[in-house]
């Protein structure tokens, strides 16, 4: 689910703890050492998030944000805001000349570069947190 969240919305924010769970607390993140990632371009969408994109030859950015139970995608168009809610058991990440993100028959693929080299760590860590959930609740087929 794609939510703009350019200005502050009461049921959006009840909606993506819903689904996603609540922010970590400070110390919990600070623990986690981090649970955002740097800003990273995105290289390509699916045809139905187009829309959430530039329409001019502009680079388009996006970052993460790991939940409890889920991660949230923030893609940045212009002064708009928008947030792709993902839960775990949705999200589906392939490793091919950079990284794409799968879910909910959408997609959005980053560019291989030094931003997204530096974002390794989070990756790592948003796997392992994926991982933690599916053990948790025995999603495994």
């Amino acid at each position: 689910m794609i939510l703009d969240t350019t200005y502050t919305n009461k049921e959006h924010i009840e909606l993506i703890n819903d689904l996603v769970g609540k922010p970590y607390s400070l110390m919990k993140s600070i623990k986690m050492k981090g649970v955002g990632s740097k800003r990273m371009i995105i290289e390509d969408v699916s045809p139905n998030m187009n829309q959430y994109l530039n329409t001019v030859d502009d680079v388009n950015y996006a970052n993460l944000e790991l939940r409890p139970i889920g991660v949230l995608i923030r893609i940045n168009k212009g002064l708009k805001n928008f947030t792709w809610v993902i839960p775990y058991y949705q999200l589906v990440i392939y490793k091919t000349n950079g990284s794409s993100i799968h879910a909910q028959g959408r997609y959005i693929h980053f560019r291989n570069n030094t931003t997204f080299k530096e974002n390794k760590a989070f990756f790592d860590k948003l796997l392992n947190e994926k991982v933690k959930y599916e053990s948790k609740y025995n999603v495994l087929p």
